[in-house]
């Protein structure tokens, strides 16, 4: 399989802490994997290593798509957005005060292909984009089962439902890689059962390559392939479901016993 994503001996440092150690990480395209462990581990911090929050101490992250590879350290979150890698937050960032329609509509916005002055002479080939991206926008917001609240705020949808409109604003950037930070916190059973089905199925109606951050080990094991468990920023273990769920270390620590006897 031919690697997307690789991170190779990447530190984060804040003065005397450090939040990731010397983490080697990468991931195929088509794989669903998962990054797991402890509040606190440094899984987030992975995440904003990826998408330019932050820059690395140390080592190298590099982003390979269609013959070329880009060197993310250093770049800034709209120009690795724009790549191709898009995300969703453990803390839901939603424009509350706006609908839920223009929440994906201004995330589609980056790709729109006309400049500066074709915004302000409004000429037919921006009208047309505008309209195409809307259409595109309610698609989304139909996958996401969420159209019939296209023009409500997104401050009065439910947890659920704000969970979902962040993964169609994510969705809304066209991206290849896709990282989605706890999606299913704070759903009930049903609704992270349904949330597994549409992972799965956006993987494999958009050719996606994800890499999931999960709480809820029934998930997680239904439906990663791989997984990667972080202690302290310290990668500690990293291989199947199964060999995860067998390894001592990550048992006693992270997964319980319950999860390893299931």
């Amino acid at each position: 399989m031919t690697e997307i994503l690789t991170m190779s001996q990447v530190s984060l440092n804040f003065g005397g802490l450090t939040a990731v150690s010397s983490v080697d990480l990468s991931l195929s395209e088509g794989e669903l994997v998962g990054l797991i462990g402890p509040n606190g581990a440094g899984k987030t911090s992975i995440f904003n290593l990826l998408t330019g929050v932050y820059a690395p101490s140390a080592g190298a992250i590099h982003f390979h798509r269609e013959g070329s590879t880009l060197n993310l350290g250093g770049k800034k979150p709209h120009a690795i957005c724009h790549a191709g890698i898009g995300r969703t937050f453990q803390n839901i960032r939603l424009f509350r005060n706006l609908t839920v329609l223009d929440n994906v509509v201004i995330a589609a916005a980056q790709n729109q292909p006309y400049g500066l002055v074709a915004s302000f002479l409004h000429t037919p080939k921006q009208h047309r984009c505008e309209r195409e991206t809307r259409e595109r926008a309610m698609e989304l917001l139909r996958i996401m089962d969420l159209a019939d609240k296209a023009d409500e705020l997104a401050q009065n949808m439910s947890y659920g439902e704000q969970r979902r409109l962040e993964i169609a604003r994510a969705m809304a950037t066209q991206p290849v890689l896709l990282l989605l930070d706890e999606p299913a916190a704070g759903m009930n059973p049903a609704e992270t059962a349904s949330l597994t089905e549409l992972i799965a199925w956006l993987r494999e109606t958009f050719k996606l390559t994800i890499l999931l951050i999960e709480h809820d080990m029934s998930l997680v094991m239904n439906i990663c392939e791989r997984l990667y468990v972080l202690d302290h920023g310290v990668l500690i273990a990293s291989g199947t479901p199964a060999e995860i769920q067998h390894d001592p270390a990550v048992i006693t620590a992270y997964l319980g016993e319950e999860v390893a006897d299931a």
